[in-house]
């Protein structure tokens, strides 16, 4: 027997063979009941080894991304997460419009309380460029950790 904050009967990925997206824009993302509505708490995703193309070279660029959101009704599902992630192995973006694609579809799909992504790309011809994001200052009394990844010294 499953509650609301437990259903998982929408899914279509989780627990499932799913194939990698071919792009962003195919790529699912779902959603699950936040089983604590009314509670302000922080989600952190970190995808060290995130991949996509540069576009006008078709040379691949590499990143540490760190996704931190408070929800408010809706989880990401890690699964969709993942597989959308995945999908710009292929996809040629600059690093900007990586960076807040991922962030504005996440806050279209789950409209959270508060949510920022920090991009830690390596360096393409000497220069790494890091990319941030936040909807809003953050929240009064949340613990937000440092996002942990170091300026660029190897990155390692």
């Amino acid at each position: 027997m499953t509650d609301a904050t437990t259903d998982t009967s929408g899914l279509t990925l989780l627990g499932r063979p799913a194939a990698q997206p071919e792009s962003p824009e195919q790529a699912v993302l779902e959603r699950v009941p936040n089983p604590h509505p009314g509670l302000q708490y922080l989600v952190r995703f970190a995808a060290p080894e995130f991949t996509s193309l540069c576009p006008l070279t078709a040379q691949p660029d590499f990143a540490h991304l760190v996704i931190d959101y408070v929800p408010r009704d809706w989880l990401v599902e890690s699964k969709s997460l993942k597989l959308y992630l995945g999908s710009f192995r292929n996809h040629g973006a600059f690093h900007e419009a990586c960076t807040v694609g991922i962030a504005r579809r996440l806050v279209e799909e789950l409209s959270p309380h508060w949510l920022r992504i920090g991009g830690y790309w390596y360096p393409r011809g000497g220069i790494p460029i890091d990319v941030f994001y936040q909807t809003d200052p953050v929240p009064e009394g949340l613990w937000v950790p440092d996002q942990g990844v170091q300026p660029y010294r190897g990155r390692g």
